[in-house]
């Protein structure tokens, strides 16, 4: 029996699904270190841990490291150390490091948290991607506007999911931008060219640093102009359509910027654009499994249960890949107006006309408080063997839902 440590720093919807993909892989003994209470974790999962351990600062490198070896103690050595939140992952690969624990190194793990320690080694590998600064003041900044104009967007360098992220367009909004980020020496802010074009995604799962497997992801609009408009309702789609020769350019980069990166074995979520003259720029890679619902839209399209191929990458290196049957697409349920969910229209309308797609739907409760996020108050998830259906599909079902606030 191999021993695994789980980490997540809150026992979270999400944090249940990935502890329930990796206590159900054969052969493995699963702790969890949290900031949560055991109490918080539900019954069903308390029941499948050999233990929980909780501390103060789950961020803490010493925290994690003492855990782990409290934990080694009782159940023997550790055989995997991982969590799949995005702002743990330099923690436990410093822990992993100072425990002799099989994983992602810290270098590695560091060039994907810190977007600007991560463009430069694109950079500097000849991967295309956004012209950047991190600016630790506002002359550094003006100083960038002067080299690359506008637009551009401003985010914290370990931003994740567009947040804390600005898009500005002139000196003015540049102004109140810097005003907002206050860059420091201690907490810089980066920024970036903004690169016109369809933004997508990638995601990929590498075995011993080769890549054995992809998926693509369309967005639509991008994120952050989703974010600049709450009235637009966000899609997603997973074409079933992904090894064809039009995809060989982005391929052939992500291959180049996971090399560089350090990319051994894992999963990846990389953010990347089509200029509007047809050449692609990364913008940027999460080693981890990606939010929006991709993860359930690739269980949908190859019909597996992708989280746990997932945990079973992470266990034991090992991913079989499987062949993708249906397109997948995701729309968002944002509310329109101001105020709490006040009703629901469209419903009926929606499930007459396309029931026969949808394999997934979280509604919006009337009465709760919108999220303010892109993926807004609810979401419904399509698939068919077509893509084209399941594009049509998405726009006739934003067409028809509205969720009103008042």
């Amino acid at each position: 029996m191999h021993f695994v440590i789980f980490a997540a720093p809150w026992f979270s919807d999400n944090a249940h699904r990935f502890i329930k993909a990796t206590v159900e892989q054969p052969g493995v003994r699963v702790a969890v270190v949290s900031q949560d209470a055991e109490e918080r974790l539900i019954q069903a999962l308390r029941e499948k841990i050999v233990a929980h351990w909780r501390v103060e600062d789950i961020f803490d490198v010493g925290q994690l490291v003492d855990a782990a070896r409290r934990l080694s103690g009782h159940f023997g050595p550790i055989h995997r150390l991982y969590g799949a939140y995005e702002q743990l992952q330099v923690p436990l690969a410093e822990a992993r490091e100072a425990l002799g624990v099989e994983g992602m190194s810290a270098e590695a793990a560091r060039n994907f948290r810190d977007k600007s320690q991560m463009k430069d080694v694109l950079r500097a590998a000849g991967v295309p991607c956004a012209r950047h600064l991190l600016a630790h003041d506002e002359a550094e900044g003006w100083g960038f506007v002067e080299e690359a104009g506008f637009p551009l967007v401003l985010k914290p360098p370990a931003g994740a999911g567009a947040q804390s992220t600005f898009r500005v367009d002139d000196r003015e909004a540049f102004a109140e931008a810097l005003r907002i980020s206050a860059p420091t020496r201690e907490q810089p802010v980066l920024i970036e060219e903004f690169i016109t074009g369809e933004e997508h995604s990638l995601e990929t799962i590498s075995v011993g640093g080769r890549a054995v497997w992809h998926s693509l992801t369309h967005y639509h609009p991008t994120p952050l102009e989703v974010i600049r408009n709450p009235w637009i309702q966000w899609c997603l789609l997973l074409p079933r359509e992904i090894d064809g020769p039009q995809y060989d350019d982005i391929r052939e980069a992500a291959g180049r910027a996971l090399a560089a990166l350090g990319m051994d074995t894992g999963l990846t979520h990389m953010e990347w654009f089509r200029r509007r003259d047809g050449s692609v720029a990364i913008s940027e890679v999460g080693a981890r499994p990606p939010g929006a619902q991709i993860t359930t839209l690739v269980s949908r399209a190859h019909d597996i249960d992708f989280l746990h191929a997932w945990a079973r990458v992470m266990v034991y290196g090992e991913f079989e890949p499987p062949a993708r049957r249906y397109a997948a697409g995701a729309a968002f349920l944002r509310g329109q107006g101001s105020g709490r969910v006040v009703a629901i229209h469209g419903l009926e309308q929606a499930g007459r006309e396309l029931g026969g797609l949808v394999t997934d739907v979280k509604l919006p409760e009337v009465g709760q408080t919108p999220t303010g996020s892109y993926e807004g108050e609810g979401y419904v998830l399509l698939r068919h063997p077509e893509t084209e259906v399941v594009k049509e599909a998405l726009q006739r079902l934003i067409s028809l839902v509205r969720v009103e606030l008042g």
